[in-house]
C-alpha cells in the first residue's frame, strides 16, 4: 500500500513516516518545508516539496504517484499566532484542506486520515473528554480544525468518500532512535521548552497560574508519546481499507499531569535544576484536559506503549541532547 503524508516533515507527520516505514508501507511526503525540517524525511520515502494549496502540484503528485490513501498533517498549529493571524489559519487548514480533497476525488483516492486536535473541545464540561462532547473551540486553530472536521462529513455524504479524524491531546517525545524529535519555531510545548532551558536557551520555564483548582494549582494535560499517535494513524488507515465507516476518534493516555509534575519528571530524567517563573494565567487556558481513548481502543485496536511521563521525557531529552535540525 502507498500512501501520501502531507506534513511528513514535521514533527508527528515525521515519526508518521517512520512507523509507515518501518511496517512496510510504501510512503510519499508532501511538504512545503514551512515549519517542517527536510532533516526529519526518511530516506526510503519520496519526497516532493509543495503547498497543498497549489491544485496542480497535487493533480501532478497523484498521477506520477499511484497513491492508496492519504496522512493529512499539513497545517498550521499554533494557538496564538492563529488568533493574531485568523486568514492564514483559514487559508492553510481549511482552503487547504478543501484543495486537498477536491484533488483526491478528482484523481479516484478515496480515503483520508485527517488530524485533528483537542482544541475543537474548548473548555471541557466533562473529564475525561469524550468524542460525543460538545465542542465549542476557543481559539481560531481549533475552529479551523472544526470547520474541516464539518467539511469532510458533508464530503463523505455527497462522495464515494472516507475518512477518519485523530483529535488528539499533548503529543510530546521523540524517536526510539532519537534520529527525529520535536522542533519548532518558536517552541511554545512545555517538554522541549523545558529542555531547552537545560541546554542554556532559556533562563527559565514559566508556568502561567499556579492557583487552578488542581492537585498543585497548575494546569494538568493528557500527554501522549509522539511514537504512540504514529502508530494510531496507521491503525486509522488499515480502518478505511478495511471498508468500515468514516470515524472520529480521541488519542491521550487518559491520565492526566500537571505543569509542575512534568517539570518535576525534567529535573529527575536531566539531572539539572531548573528555573521557574509563575506569570498570571493566560486566557482560555482550561484547568485540566484529559482524553477519553476507550473509543480508538475498542474499535482501532490501539494500545499506547509509552504511558510512562518519564519515558515520554526520557526520549524527548534523548533527541534533545544531540538536536541534529534547529
Amino acid at each position: 500500500m502507498n500512501l501520501l503524508v502531507t506534513g511528513g516533515a514535521g514533527y508527528i507527520g515525521s515519526h508518521t513516516v517512520y512507523s509507515l516505514i518501518e511496517k512496510g508501507y510504501g510512503v510519499v511526503v508532501a511538504d512545503d518545508l514551512q515549519t517542517g525540517h527536510i532533516e526529519a524525511v526518511h530516506n526510503d520515502a519520496k519526497f516532493y516539496c509543495g503547498n497543498i494549496q497549489d491544485t496542480n502540484f497535487l493533480d501532478d503528485l497523484f498521477k506520477l504517484e499511484k497513491i492508496d490513501a492519504v496522512i493529512h498533517f499539513a497545517a498550521n498549529s499554533l494557538v496564538g499566532e492563529s488568533m493574531t493571524s485568523p486568514i492564514k489559519y483559514y487559508e492553510n487548514n481549511v482552503y487547504g484542506t478543501m484543495m486537498l480533497v477536491k484533488s483526491m476525488i478528482k484523481n479516484n483516492v478515496h480515503n483520508l486520515v485527517f488530524s485533528s486536535t483537542a482544541a475543537v473541545y474548548g473548555e471541557p464540561e466533562n473529564i475525561p473528554i469524550k468524542e460525543d462532547d460538545k465542542k465549542l473551540p476557543t481559539n481560531t486553530y481549533g475552529e479551523t480544525k472544526l470547520a474541516i472536521e464539518n467539511m469532510l462529513k458533508c464530503v463523505s455524504c455527497a462522495h464515494d468518500f472516507k475518512f477518519t479524524a485523530l483529535r488528539y491531546f499533548n503529543a510530546a517525545g521523540a524517536h526510539k532512535s532519537a534520529c527525529i524529535g520535536e522542533a519548532h519555531k518558536p517552541e511554545t510545548h512545555l517538554i522541549p521548552v523545558v529542555l531547552e532551558t537545560v541546554k542554556g536557551k532559556r533562563e527559565f520555564v514559566t508556568i502561567f497560574g499556579d492557583d487552578y483548582e488542581t492537585k498543585d494549582g497548575t494546569c494538568i494535560r493528557d500527554y501522549i508519546h509522539v511514537s504512540d499517535l504514529a502508530q494510531a494513524h496507521i491503525l486509522a488507515v488499515e480502518y478505511l481499507k478495511n471498508n468500515n465507516e468514516s470515524n472520529i476518534f480521541n488519542l491521550g493516555n487518559g491520565v492526566g499531569f500537571s505543569v509542575k509534575e512534568v517539570i518535576d519528571t525534567c529535573r529527575k530524567v536531566t539531572g539539572h535544576p531548573i528555573p521557574v517563573r509563575i506569570e498570571k494565567r493566560r486566557t482560555g487556558d482550561p484547568a485540566v484536559l484529559v482524553a477519553s481513548s476507550s473509543k480508538a481502543k475498542s474499535i482501532l485496536g490501539w494500545q499506547p506503549e509509552y504511558t510512562s511521563p518519564d519515558t515520554i521525557v526520557q526520549t524527548a531529552w534523548n533527541w534533545h541532547k544531540n538536536q541534529r535540525y534547529n
